[in-house]
């Protein structure tokens, strides 16, 4: 299990040169964009830097990892927020509990992407956003074969109940937006 999460040196996941392929501050207008948050779980939080960027926002952060070390690193960095070691597959709250739900190269690494999208989906209130790496070969970031197709996105989230899946082109990355439920449409 677990056999493409990361494994590398935290650091690397804050390093200056990535920092700019995940435009960061555009993500997090992207994901906020239409909705009235107040609640935000980061799946897959890694060393914290988008919960760093939520929390920033005036939003209640909670993180998850199965990496109990990036817990650690992204309780450092966002003091305020609320990180417990779990999978993504199996999360330990209660249905609608957060207004956003985000995974930021979290579902390409997945042990199960249905299991993780219908667990995202369970415990979002409005909206669940998912960040990755583009689908072509690239210096930078995983393997091509551990990326994810665009396609392969919208048919997991359509399986896993989502209303809606919007692709949104980044300059470095792919961003998709999941209505959760139609409070979503409602609450626009």
């Amino acid at each position: 299990m677990h056999e493409r999460r990361f494994h590398g040196e935290v650091e690397r996941l804050r390093s200056p040169e990535r920092l700019v392929l995940l435009e960061t501050e555009r993500v997090v207008d992207t994901c906020l964009e239409g909705i009235t948050a107040r609640k935000v779980l980061d799946i897959g939080v890694g060393s914290g830097i988008f919960a760093e960027a939520f929390a920033a926002r005036g939003l209640e952060v909670t993180g998850i990892d199965v990496n109990p070390r990036m817990i650690e690193v992204a309780q450092r960095f966002v003091p305020q927020g609320h990180f417990q070691v779990a999978a993504a597959e199996s999360l330990p709250y209660p249905e609608n509990t957060f207004d956003l739900v985000f995974l930021g190269h979290v579902l390409h690494e997945a042990d199960d992407a249905f299991k993780t999208l219908s667990e995202a989906r369970r415990v979002a209130r409005l909206r669940v956003v998912v960040l990755e790496w583009p689908y072509r070969q690239e210096e930078l970031g995983p393997p091509l074969a551990h990326r994810i197709t665009p396609d392969n996105v919208t048919a997991l989230a359509l399986q896993a109940g989502f209303l809606h899946c919007e692709e949104i082109a980044l300059a470095h990355m792919a961003l998709f937006r999941l209505t959760a439920t139609s409070k979503e449409r409602d609450d626009e």
